[in-house]
């Protein structure tokens, strides 16, 4: 075996796969509740701004659909299998516009959370896996941040009070 090799081995012996894999099936879940929100979202918007936050609904349902796809393939990557699970669906009619961006938000940040949770366990072990963890971090962050605008009244500078 070459060093090289023999030092892989031991920084991939160091992770542990277990937890990690449990982690991104839970990011894998909950990335899959999102597109099914959001497709649900997409559908029930009503009034005159309907087709640009349709739109935009519909590009976040694909956009959770490639994290979900990212997720599974670091699970089968470690030699595992993916979940075949969905997050939590709750609905809870309530589909004013305002009502479904705070929903997306609350559930943007219990999934900022798992990936905070899994940069946690990876970091200093997988190279692929932090910058994984930290690219995630960046777009959810960003994203809370586009949501967080849209909730804001016209003229609003401040952060949106939840």
């Amino acid at each position: 075996m070459s060093k090289k090799h023999d030092k892989e081995s031991k920084g991939r012996g160091s992770l542990d796969v277990k937890k990690t894999v449990k982690l991104l099936n839970h990011i894998l879940e909950m990335e899959l509740a999102g597109v099914v929100r959001y497709t649900h979202y997409s559908m029930m918007v009503y009034g005159y701004h309907r087709i640009p936050i349709v739109g935009w609904l519909r590009a976040q349902a694909q956009e959770s659909l490639a994290h979900a796809h990212q997720a599974g393939e670091y699970v089968t990557h470690l030699g595992e299998h993916p979940s075949l699970g969905i997050g939590p669906l709750l609905e809870t009619e309530a589909h004013e516009i305002g009502d479904i961006l705070r929903e997306s938000l609350e559930h943007e940040g219990k999934t900022f959370d798992l990936y905070r949770e899994l940069l946690d366990v990876v970091e200093g072990k997988s190279v692929m896996l932090e910058e994984y963890c930290r690219e995630m971090l960046r777009l959810e962050e960003q994203h809370q941040g586009e949501v967080d605008k849209m909730l804001r009244k016209p003229g609003d500078i401040g952060k949106f009070k939840h």
